[in-house]
């Protein structure tokens, strides 16, 4: 009796029981070729900031060209709103209050980026000096204060500034003293609030830092006689270049759009008029009566325009300095 062979001679295709065949070559096991994978990985997250980022942004954009009131928004029969164009826009700019609500914008994000900076530096190189059971103290106690919500720590630096019962006013002797009554007050209180909650999200980024600098760096600038100073300008600073970089575009971020502090702080919409930031301005005119929230939301574009422009500016300055190394 014949039997017949399972073995291919020829170089066939009979594979042996209980394997599977490969995958054509430029075709995955799911069947999609290599270069749609990572495009199939991004798309939910592309989905979710499309709905919560893109779609309100461009109902900002159109709402700034159109004329918002209540009739406009309430639930029952609402008004079609009224096209005005560029209008908004030109009333923004031709406003009394844009030049100052820039300068307050820019001035306090600057020096609120900078101390913020500084500060989270210098824990981060305290951190990365103390033993291993201490550094953990400092660092719980500092990430607690950044993990306190935004109008919890508003609240809290508000009651330390009180003109009548604040701790800061017993402290330094400075009887009745009103923090919230001057713009510039204001300022400090909001600058003091701002950098206790930003710095210690600097100081553990720069902390991650310094703890993938090669140690032997350090022993050969020890060797040669470096101080500390000069080891920190020589190898820390331009080895933490890159994490200084993205933090100071964080930073911008975050302190130019400054909100909920100052509303809390200086008192709403009853606050004074020279203390407006441009986040504030738009709130104003976007919800208080009579609201305008075709004129806000053209503040708010103008706002996000200028964090584009600083942000690009900013950027683009790092790529050509990274070019020219």
């Amino acid at each position: 009796m014949a039997h017949t062979s399972t073995i291919s001679r020829g170089g066939g295709d009979t594979a042996a029981p209980g394997r599977r065949r490969r995958p054509p070559a430029g075709r995955r096991a799911s069947g999609l070729p290599p270069w749609v994978l990572p495009y199939a990985l991004l798309l939910p997250g592309l989905l979710v900031i499309a709905v919560l980022l893109l779609y309100p942004l461009y109902q900002m954009v159109d709402m700034s060209f159109h004329k918002v009131g209540l009739r406009q928004i309430r639930p029952k029969n609402p008004l079609p709103a009224d096209f005005v164009g560029t209008h908004n826009y030109t009333e923004v700019f031709k406003s009394d209050l844009f030049a100052m609500s820039l300068r307050n914008t820019l001035v306090f994000a600057l020096v609120a980026v900078a101390l913020t900076l500084v500060v989270g530096t210098l824990v981060g190189l305290l951190l990365h000096k103390l033993g291993r059971k201490m550094s953990m103290l400092v660092m719980v106690g500092s990430m607690a204060a950044w993990a306190v919500p935004p109008a919890s720590a508003a609240v809290v630096w508000k009651w330390l500034f009180d003109a009548d019962n604040g701790v800061v006013n017993w402290l330094f002797r400075l009887d009745g003293k009103a923090w919230f009554n001057d713009s510039l007050d204001i300022y400090v209180v909001l600058i003091i609030t701002v950098v206790w909650a930003s710095f210690p999200f600097i100081a553990v980024s720069v902390l991650a830092g310094l703890k993938s600098i090669p140690s032997e760096l350090y022993e050969a600038a020890k060797v040669d006689g470096s101080t500390g100073f000069h080891t920190f300008r020589k190898i820390t600073f331009p080895m933490l270049r890159p994490v200084f970089s993205v933090l100071v575009v964080l930073s911008i971020i975050w302190d130019v759009k400054v909100f909920t502090q100052l509303f809390i702080q200086a008192g709403g919409t009853n606050m004074p008029r020279e203390a407006y930031n441009f986040s504030m301005w738009s709130y104003i005119e976007a919800f208080s009566p009579p609201p305008d929230m075709g004129f806000g939301a053209a503040i708010a574009v103008v706002l996000t325009v200028i964090l584009l422009l600083i942000t690009f500016v900013y950027v683009r300055q790092i790529v050509k300095t990274e070019d020219v190394k």
